[in-house]
Order: structure tokens, then C-alpha cells, then sequence
């Protein structure tokens, strides 16, 4: 397949429905309205195609770039890529659950994980601590560095609630994240939750929402979850 025949298949797949949903999200145009799910059996055929991902990443096209993220080959792409890639996911379903989830399946992911969190811009720190809980979710717990989560723990709890909107939630979902799947630091992460307490997020401009890691640690607790490690990372 090639990228004109790929969009022409996403477009046919589009739902008014899931275009909404994706613009309440951010999303903007160019793009269809495809369900995720319904992109896994032209994934099949394709299977991994960087040079056919590039392509479709680079049209702008918000299902076409998630897409992209779903067939192409993380061992091939480079830090350069990533960069590319960083700068145009507009927002967080593209530096998160695109750009993040496709970083974490490289030798490079920590690496430039920690330059993206250190970066000071929203989307790059949001994409790096959601890339460490991609990579905490489903990689041995000997692969990481105790001290150096254990430092990342620190810095959510005192930066945390002065830090741009959306990085908030990545930084929340790390306290949770080690605390469900890094058992060395289970028990800091809970102290962590208890003294960050509610986190408020001001997306929406008319309503905030309050972000509880603690809570979340403790249903995971309750349903046996501690340890949890996904097989894979990527749909």
C-alpha cells in the first residue's frame, strides 16, 4: 500500500462520531475520524513501513500521524526523528500515546525522555514522563535505575503543581505508574501520591477536574494489579 491508498482506506473508515470526540480532545483539521480499532487490519497487512509511516506522519492529518505511530519501526528511527516527530504533535494524543509510545520502543527512549522533561515546553515534558510510564509498564524492573526514578518521584512532588497543564497529567500518571508497575519504589511512589494530594488541571477553561494518584494507586492495590507489566507497548 502506499500513502495515497492508505488515506483513502482511513478516510472510508471515518465516523462523525470519533471526529468530534478527537476535537474535543484538540485534534484539528486535516483529519477523518477513525476509530483505532478499525486501523488494525490494514495494520496487519502493512505491518512495520518507516518509510511509508514518514509519509503519513507528515501530512498532517491527525489519523493518518496516529496511524504512522501504529506501523512504524522504532529500531530504525533515530533521536533526529524523534525530534521531527515532537514538533509537529500538536497535541497530547499525538506527543502521548503516538510519539511517546513509539520512542519507548528504543534503545534511545530514557535518554531522550530526559531531555523532553527537561525541556521546559508542555507537549515535550508531557511526551517525556509518559514515555518513562510506557517504558515502567512494560520493561523489567532491573532495566531502570532505582535512584534515578526515585529522583523523578522527587521532582513531581515539587514541581508537580506548578507545571504546564497537561504535563500535569503525565506527571501524575508517573506516581501512579511507579507505584503500580516498579515494585523497588511501590512504597515511595504512595508516600509521593499522599504529599502531592489532588492535583487541579484547568483544561477546559469553565471547568477544572482534581487528579488523585493516590486513590488510583490504591484500587490498583485492591484488585491484586501491583507489578503489572504490559506485554507490549504499542496496538
Amino acid at each position: 500500500m502506499n500513502v495515497e491508498t492508505v488515506m483513502q482506506e482511513l478516510e472510508s473508515l471515518s465516523k462523525e462520531r470519533m471526529k468530534k470526540r478527537y476535537v474535543s480532545n484538540g485534534a484539528r483539521e486535516p483529519l477523518f475520524g477513525v476509530a483505532t480499532g478499525e486501523m488494525k487490519p490494514m495494520a496487519k497487512k502493512i505491518k512495520k513501513n518507516q518509510s511509508l509511516a514518514e509519509q503519513l506522519y507528515n501530512t498532517g492529518n491527525y489519523d493518518a500521524m496516529y496511524f504512522a505511530g501504529v506501523i512504524a519501526d522504532p529500531k530504525v528511527m533515530i533521536e533526529e526523528d524523534f525530534e521531527r516527530w515532537i514538533d509537529s504533535a500538536y497535541f497530547f494524543m499525538l506527543s502521548d500515546y503516538v510519539v511517546a509510545v513509539t520512542l519507548a520502543e528504543t534503545d534511545i527512549a530514557q535518554e531522550v525522555a530526559d531531555k523532553w522533561i527537561a525541556s521546559g515546553e508542555e507537549l515535550r515534558m508531557s511526551a517525556g514522563w509518559s514515555c518513562y510510564c510506557w517504558l515502567l509498564g512494560s520493561r523489567k524492573d532491573d532495566e531502570f535505575s532505582e535512584s534515578k526514578i526515585a529522583n523523578m518521584l522527587e521532582m513531581v512532588q515539587n514541581t508537580i503543581h506548578d507545571s504546564p497543564e497537561r504535563t500535569k497529567y503525565a506527571m501524575n500518571n508517573f506516581i501512579y505508574t511507579v507505584g503500580v508497575s516498579f515494585l523497588p519504589l511501590h512504597d515511595k511512589a504512595v508516600d509521593t501520591a499522599k504529599a502531592v494530594g489532588p492535583v487541579e488541571v484547568n483544561l477546559n477553561k469553565a471547568k477544572g477536574k482534581f487528579l488523585l494518584a493516590s486513590e488510583n494507586i490504591q484500587k490498583a492495590v485492591d484488585k491484586g494489579q501491583v507489578g503489572f507489566k504490559r506485554n507490549y507497548v504499542r496496538c
